[in-house]
């Protein structure tokens, strides 16, 4: 210890060790180069080889400082994609703008209670907006709540209408406390459609629906006819 100096303890040799044996592989070696050694001190703690891969991805697409990797990989991100995510990840396969958003979806708030209303479950998300897009995965903004529009006389107000820059489309999210139903996705599909007729540009691609819900139903899903529509649990912490 004298010889090298205290930054060289047991623990940090290890971790350079560990570096070492990870990117020495000639595929992973340019992976080695892209972020600092904090952000590879945290990705170090990753027995699997494959979300260490997601995470230094994450990190360079989103500019990650190194504790907000570290609370990414604290909530269990990678976890909670679905294993055709993972599958398209591996197999470097093109990506759908709902690929990446996890199940379920982590919300920042003091809400605890088993019975919450819609309203509140809003505005905890509002509360926390940038934790909450950063849940949803890469590239969302924020347009607006309880977003106005009109279908024939009467008037429709979507939860939270957001954008993701990375896919050039608009995303409509609806908030739901209860299991998933079927008429939630006739619902969000409705609104999807509305934003693909009256606001999305011949250069945008097409709305994606997004329900977050207290439970989902598989079934549900299943045989609802649009594809561009996934549902997600919450989560709240």
């Amino acid at each position: 210890m004298i010889e090298v100096g205290t930054k060289y303890k047991v623990s940090n040799l290890y971790k350079m060790r560990k570096f070492y044996e990870v990117f020495s592989d000639k595929k992973l070696y340019p992976l080695g180069t892209k972020l600092c050694w904090s952000h590879y001190r945290e990705l170090l703690t990753i027995k699997n080889i494959d979300e260490i891969i997601y995470y230094i991805h994450i990190c360079e697409k989103n500019n990650l400082s190194r504790r907000q990797l570290q609370e990414r990989i604290k909530n269990r991100e990678y976890s909670r994609l679905n294993n055709e995510t993972k599958l398209k990840l591996i197999e470097s396969e093109e990506l759908k703008v709902n690929d990446l958003v996890p199940n379920p979806i982590i919300i920042n708030s003091d809400l605890f209670k088993e019975e919450i209303t819609e309203y509140a479950l809003k505005q905890a998300i509002l509360n926390n907006i940038d934790y909450f897009l950063g849940q949803l995965g890469i590239g969302f903004t924020y347009v607006g709540n309880e977003y106005k529009i009109k279908l024939g006389n009467r008037y429709n107000y979507i939860d939270l209408l957001l954008y993701n820059i990375k896919y050039k489309c608009y995303v409509v999210v609806e908030l739901k406390v209860t299991e998933l139903k079927k008429e939630h996705t006739g619902q969000i599909m409705t609104y999807m459609n509305y934003i693909d007729k009256n606001i999305k540009t011949i250069k945008e691609n097409k709305t994606v629906g997004i329900i977050i819900c207290k439970r989902d139903n598989k079934y549900v899903i299943e045989f609802c006819s649009d594809d561009r529509i996934i549902a997600r649990e919450y989560e709240l912490i």
